[in-house]
């Protein structure tokens, strides 16, 4: 990869302030300083400094973000804010996109990576990634709600859904509840509780396939995942 194609991508500036880098010469490479912007390295074996400080290089970025409500699961809309825009500057140089989508009033775990290869296959219909979900119902949820999910419902516009797993928390005038589901038609949650008449009053994703919301994360903050979650992830996919 050249040297200022790498340095660019990591978040150091434009080609040109790469550029203006390398002719200072700040920038060395197995701590021999290089100025050709055109100087091949190799990421993963050459030792690259920038002002005596190792840069530390990365094909693929892995994120997990809470997001908040009034926040769309897209890369860029003219109207509304997107999650990209919750984003710092040194992340966004590596392009992330969010792996599916969660609708706009929607909060919870949302994964944005660049891994495009991983988030085709997280999401392929074939996998049958579980989605775990909380929600509040504006009525009792009943145990015939639990039988008639495990068999699938039918939606409003005539598709019989796979099998969901229902599980009360509290059934009251609202209740709570966990739903895990392995599709993601529009709106899935909030129809299959429509189907059985009732409503979603608040809608909460926890889980995808192995990776669990960070219950530390604030709506609209995020992280970088662990390596033990990216590696959780990628064996999961492979199944």
């Amino acid at each position: 990869m050249r040297i200022d194609k790498m340095l660019a991508n990591l978040g150091y500036g434009s080609r040109k302030d790469v550029k203006k880098l390398l002719k200072d010469g700040v920038v060395q490479v197995n701590e021999q300083k290089v100025k050709d912007a055109k100087h091949h390295v190799n990421p993963e074996k050459d030792l690259v400094t920038i002002h005596g400080e190792k840069v530390e290089y990365k094909e693929f970025i892995y994120l997990m973000m809470n997001k908040p409500q009034g926040v769309i699961s897209a890369t860029e809309d003219i109207e509304h804010e997107t999650v990209l825009d919750l984003l710092e500057a040194g992340d966004l140089v590596f392009s992330p996109f969010p792996v599916g989508r969660l609708d706009k009033d929607t909060e919870g775990l949302l994964l944005l990576t660049n891994d495009g290869q991983l988030a085709h296959r997280l999401l392929s219909p074939k996998k049958h990634v579980p989605k775990t979900y909380f929600a509040v119902i504006n009525s009792e949820v009943t145990k015939e709600d639990v039988e008639a999910f495990k068999k699938g419902v039918i939606l409003d516009d005539g598709y019989l859904t796979k099998p969901g797993e229902l599980k009360i928390i509290k059934s009251d005038l609202t209740s709570d509840i966990e739903l895990t589901i392995t599709e993601g038609k529009f709106h899935q949650v909030k129809r299959m509780f429509e189907a059985v008449g009732k409503r979603v009053i608040y809608l909460q994703r926890i889980s995808m396939g192995a990776l669990q919301l960070d219950e530390s994360l604030e709506l609209g903050e995020y992280r970088e995942l662990t390596d033990e979650e990216i590696n959780k992830l990628i064996e999961y996919e492979a199944k």
